[in-house]
């Protein structure tokens, strides 16, 4: 698998920081007419045109800056914000784990399986490239469930 493999545009998928929660919401849901997904009190998924967003609360009076504004706890684990990466193809992603894992990239987050068995449940994996960014490559079982709500 690689980029030029894939014939059509796959939905992207982009985290960033906020400061203010409601504020996001209000404006991405009201004004611009995105769906609101799955939320915390510190995340917030969107449907952005097709793509998916996710307003991640940071606390910039703590001086967070650089290639990390911060992080959130997901699943127990602390996602870097911002972040960006690709959804791709169940079986796309499950081979790009199996290369990354061959080649010993040293994972921020390995990969996993998250809702497992329920609407929305995804393959993901949290890395970074020679400059600090990080990346989430991940994959929906069913990729029309990718803003499901339990």
């Amino acid at each position: 698998m690689n980029a030029q493999t894939h014939t059509a545009v796959a939905p992207f998928h982009l985290a960033f920081p906020v400061d203010d929660l409601d504020a996001a919401r209000e404006f991405y849901v009201e004004t611009l007419g995105c769906q609101p997904g799955r939320s915390s009190q510190r995340w917030l998924d969107l449907d952005f045109f097709g793509h998916q967003l996710v307003a991640h609360l940071v606390d910039k009076r703590r001086g967070e800056q650089g290639p990390d504004a911060g992080s959130n706890a997901v699943d127990g684990h602390n996602v870097p914000v911002p972040h960006f990466g690709v959804v791709l193809p169940w079986e796309s992603w499950q081979e790009l784990a199996r290369r990354l894992q061959a080649r010993r990239i040293d994972f921020d987050i390995e990969p996993y399986i998250r809702f497992q068995g329920k609407p929305g449940e995804q393959a993901t994996m949290f890395f970074r490239d020679p400059a600090g960014n990080a990346l989430e490559f991940k994959a929906f079982r069913d990729p029309s469930q990718m803003f499901a709500i339990d």
